[in-house]
Formats: C-alpha cells, sequence, structure tokens
C-alpha cells in the first residue's frame, strides 16, 4: 500500500481494505463520492444560508463564532461556519445518506457512533481564499482530538469527514497529513508540533489532492494542516464541507452554549 492511493466507493460499501489502509496511514480518499450535480445543489445552499447570516449579521452560532472576510472583489463572504446542516434541508439530506452512516466503521468497534450534527462544531463549511483582505488562507498543524482532551480530560474515538465542493489542486494550498501519526502516543500528539501556530512543510507531509465531489475521512489523532494557497483571489477558492463523526457522551450545542476556549486561537488564524 501507498499513502497516496485513492479509492471509488462502490455498492460493496467500506471494505476490508479500506479499514486495512485506514488503519495503516489514518486517512482515505474516495474519488467522486457526489455527483456534480450534488455539489452544485450543496454549493447553493451554502450561498444561501451564507447570504441569510450575513443579512442578519451573526455572529455566533450555537457559541461558535463565524469568521468572516472579504473575497477578491471586496465583497463579504464568510470563511468559516458552523453547524450548517441544522439550517438548511439539503445540507441535512446529504449527511443521511446510507454511505455516510457506513463511513462509521472506520471508527471500529464502537456501538455510539454518530454523525455529530449538533455535537462539536456540526457540520462546518470552510471557505478559503488568498487575498489582501482574507481572513482565512491557512490552518497551522494541529490534531482534532485536542479539543476532547482540553474539555473533557478524555480522548474518545473520532473521524473527521471532508466533503470538497471545489477542486484542490496542490497550488490551492489545501490540506496536509502525516501519514501514520494516528498511532502516536499521547506526549506527541499534544507536543510535536505547535498547534496551529506552526505551518511548516513537513519531509513526511502528504499532499491532499481533491476534485469537487470527493470525500476524505481522517482520524482525529493524525496531525495535519491547511497550506497557503500559491495562487492569488479567484483562483485559490476552495471550498470543503467538513463534519465528525465521533463516540462518547452526548453534548449536544443550543443557542445557550458558550463559546468553546479553542476559537481563541482560530480567531488568530488568517
Amino acid at each position: 500500500m501507498e499513502p497516496n492511493q485513492k479509492f471509488v466507493y462502490t455498492d460493496a460499501g467500506v471494505t476490508a481494505e479500506h479499514l486495512q489502509f485506514f488503519d495503516t496511514f489514518g486517512f482515505i480518499h474516495y474519488k467522486r463520492f457526489f455527483t456534480p450535480e450534488q455539489i452544485q445543489r450543496a454549493i447553493q445552499a451554502v450561498e444561501e444560508l451564507e447570504a441569510q447570516w450575513i443579512a442578519e449579521k451573526k455572529d455566533k452560532i450555537f457559541g461558535t463564532p463565524i469568521k468572516y472576510g472579504k473575497d477578491e472583489n471586496g465583497r463579504t463572504v464568510i470563511h468559516r461556519f458552523a453547524f450548517a446542516s441544522l439550517h438548511h434541508p439539503y445540507l441535512h439530506e446529504m449527511l443521511q445518506d446510507p454511505r455516510i452512516q457506513e463511513l462509521k466503521k472506520f471508527l471500529g468497534d464502537v456501538p455510539d457512533a454518530r454523525v455529530a450534527e449538533n455535537e462539536k462544531d456540526g457540520l462546518v463549511i470552510n471557505h478559503y481564499i488568498n487575498t489582501g483582505e482574507s481572513e482565512f488562507t491557512k490552518l497551522g498543524w494541529h490534531t482534532d482530538g485536542l479539543r476532547d482532551l482540553v474539555l473533557n480530560f478524555k480522548l474518545y474515538p473520532m473521524l473527521n469527514v471532508g466533503i470538497y465542493l471545489d477542486d484542490s489542486p496542490v497550488e490551492k494550498g489545501g490540506l496536509r497529513v502525516l501519514p501514520g501519526t494516528h498511532k502516536q502516543g499521547l506526549y506527541q500528539m499534544m507536543f510535536r508540533k505547535k498547534y496551529f501556530v506552526d505551518n511548516t512543510p513537513d519531509p513526511d507531509e502528504l499532499i491532499i489532492e481533491a476534485e469537487a465531489g470527493d470525500l476524505t475521512v481522517h482520524s482525529g489523532r493524525i496531525w495535519h494542516r491547511v497550506a497557503l494557497a500559491t495562487v492569488q483571489g479567484a483562483a485559490s477558492r476552495r471550498r470543503v464541507m467538513y463534519f465528525p463523526i465521533i463516540s462518547g457522551k452526548y453534548s449536544p450545542k443550543s443557542h445557550r452554549s458558550p463559546t468553546p476556549i479553542y476559537h481563541r486561537f482560530l480567531r488568530m488564524i488568517k
């Protein structure tokens, strides 16, 4: 097996080969998981929700801050917002796809595995664009599991699933992972990199080049970052939807939820 291998999801579902690959490297990449028509409808849903929240001047959803910025034309855009599937019927419908439920197998033999639409940050929309006025162009090294350690003093099994709305070639920056680091010890998970601050390329990192409609799954323990695009303006636009598959104590968010402490770090990221 090579870590840059890609798969096509078929009627066979999540196979033993897929599980072995994920166990070895800590992530998996499916090509053309969603059709162009589904992706176009998802983009439309995201744009509808974005326009609504800009008009309403929303600053938080269930305690999670909305990150605003400007696009290549100086127009106000939302770079990051959460719990999107709870606020648009089509995005919710996408997460009910039986194939999405099948992805829970990557969490292992966990009886309470679930797609977390109303926990953590739910379905997150990330809109990266590299302009002089953009407020979201990259994201430093981190693991997704640190959040549970900070909030719960316990590390629960977790997956992060990405749905690509745009093509993501290397010149757009995009996701980098350190294959195999999902099996690291707790010390390495906490201190191998400087969380969110360090965006330095690693000689062992793998570049995830994806196309619109592709889907990725990565372990909450794996080290990953989002690199800065080498192109600017519209050519750098990269929109990805992420949602967690989790286990452990059920912790739904609501309008009364406080802002999680880790979002203080996200405020500093451009």
